[in-house]
């Protein structure tokens, strides 16, 4: 019996338990390149764009208690049309509750749902320094891409932003346009 169990997140049910991810990720960790905790009005917008995308918002959660233990989304990667076969993902594991297979899962879920809607590129944009989850996406059979040297500065430190992709069998036929 699996340790979680994979659900769709909605913003009645699990907006302030990602918020609490994320804020946790801004203020302790290389993560995310933000300086500030978010406020929770800025959950109902970051809903309804992932709504509108439609792109999946997936929760690991405590059987039982319902407890969220990370979560997992993708989105644009560029504005540009052409882009449109390419989106950028995210995943974020609960502090308490890395090193168990959850980001593995949600992950797996994730590239799942990146193929079934017809997507051929994943990327993943990781700071360098984040070792677990550059292994995560190595394991999951991502490629390294490249780097953007001092793309951030966050600690009073300069941050590498290196880049990894996945290339799924998806779309069966293309079209331009």
């Amino acid at each position: 019996m699996p340790a979680f169990d994979i659900v769709s997140c909605t913003y009645e049910r699990h907006a302030q338990a990602i918020l609490e991810i994320f804020n946790d990720a801004i203020l302790h960790s290389t993560a995310l390149y933000d300086y500030q905790p978010w406020p929770f009005e800025a959950m109902t917008n970051w809903f309804k764009v992932k709504e509108a995308g439609p792109y999946p918002v997936i929760g690991a959660e405590e059987p039982g208690s319902g407890k969220l233990l990370g979560f997992a989304t993708y989105g644009v990667f560029r504005s540009r049309p052409a882009y449109k076969y390419t989106i950028e993902h995210s995943v974020y594991v609960h502090g308490a509750h890395r090193g168990q297979g959850i980001g593995t899962g949600l992950m797996q879920r994730l590239l799942t749902l990146a193929e079934h809607q017809g997507y051929h590129v994943v990327v993943g944009a990781i700071d360098q320094s984040n070792k677990a989850s550059v292994g995560l996406h190595e394991k999951l059979g991502f490629e390294y891409a490249g780097t953007i040297r001092q793309a951030g500065f966050k600690f009073g430190q300069w941050l590498d932003l290196a880049f990894y992709q996945l290339i799924l069998k998806t779309p069966a036929q293309p079209v331009d346009g």
